[in-house]
């Protein structure tokens, strides 16, 4: 046994062509947020601390989307929405709909330590965070330039969107239902294992670009978005209605219970037999081990063990070569 931590920043249509500008600012807040993840759990705090800690660094980054980066609802407003999950125990937080709240994970947390309750949501989330004394800003601090274009080019498509899909090259609207849903993922979380083998994991979103305003993902689902038991933790990215309809999270630990599969080969079969293009996820085990799997285009993603092995990468080390990060 030995500690590990993974993150993510999100899976999809991850272009081998992302630009600099795009692709070198989510790169080094990968590797920042590692090198937090890392010195914090060696300095032995408590995994559920770690994952807060790490996902409000990914919160406070307007390349990712959630928090300060959310993407805009067709009403070009946000909704964020978050989940913490403590292994051992199986305590767990959840709010949605968001639009103040700078670290809608920390509120997850309060969530679960500060009420009887699993999940708060919209004007409810709210009350509470200002009952809590979150730090809040006004809507306006969390749209973003580039989510202003985002929203436009899914208007323009006649589309949801998940995080990293390039524009449709159509001149003429897409309004078949195939289309729904086929653009931008940027969701962002993290897990992590102490050397006592106790998990916890966090994820938190914006959600879907062009979504409706009211649309809750798989974010704070517990068992879909985001899982820990005894066993392991999952933080799950992509398509949130997919990741829903497969209870993603749940059946990673179900088939690591009860068919006695490891980590690995866990993830990679809930991941394979999920839709193409749809799902991607970072997970650690009770006795150090990573997984980190997807069937999108790339997933950012980084990991870390004890043993002194890490991982900073974007798209699939045997199809298109990855970009390793020192």
């Amino acid at each position: 046994m030995g500690w590990a931590i993974a993150l993510h920043g999100g899976a999809g249509d991850i272009p081998l062509s992302l630009p600099p500008e795009r692709r070198l600012p989510r790169e080094e807040t990968l590797r920042r947020c590692l090198r937090i993840g890392v010195a914090a759990l060696k300095a032995n705090r408590p995994p559920l601390d770690v994952v807060e800690l790490v996902v409000r660094e990914l919160e406070n980054c307007p390349h990712f989307n959630a928090g300060r980066g959310s993407v805009l609802t067709t009403n070009a407003t946000v909704e964020m929405e978050a989940c913490i999950m403590d292994g051992n125990t199986k305590r767990c937080g959840a709010v949605s709909g968001l639009s103040t709240v700078v670290n809608a994970i920390s509120l997850a947390r309060l969530v679960m330590e500060k009420t009887p309750h699993i999940y708060l949501a919209f004007d409810g989330a709210e009350s509470f965070a200002r009952e809590q004394g979150v730090e809040t800003r006004d809507a306006s601090h969390f749209i973003t330039p580039e989510n202003i274009e985002r929203l436009t080019q899914a208007k323009a498509a006649n589309r949801v969107q998940i995080d990293y899909t390039q524009p449709a090259l159509e001149k003429t609207p897409q309004v078949s239902s195939s289309n729904i849903g086929d653009s931008q993922i940027g969701t962002v979380g993290c897990v992590a294992v102490d050397g006592n083998g106790n998990l916890a994991a966090a994820t938190s979103t914006g959600g879907l670009v062009n979504k409706m305003i009211g649309r809750i993902g798989d974010t704070p689902i517990i068992g879909a978005g985001t899982y820990a038991n005894f066993l392991c933790a999952i933080s799950a990215t992509g398509k949130g209605e997919a990741i829903i309809r497969a209870t993603v999270g749940r059946d990673v630990a179900a088939l690591i219970e009860y068919k006695g599969l490891s980590l690995k080969d866990a993830a990679d079969y809930v991941v394979e037999n999920s839709p193409k293009g749809t799902t991607g996820l970072v997970a650690v085990s009770v006795t150090g081990e990573v997984a980190m799997a997807f069937n999108t285009t790339g997933m950012f993603r980084a990991s870390a063990k004890e043993d002194g092995t890490s991982e900073i990468a974007i798209w699939d080390s045997v199809e298109n070569g990855d970009l390793l990060l020192p």
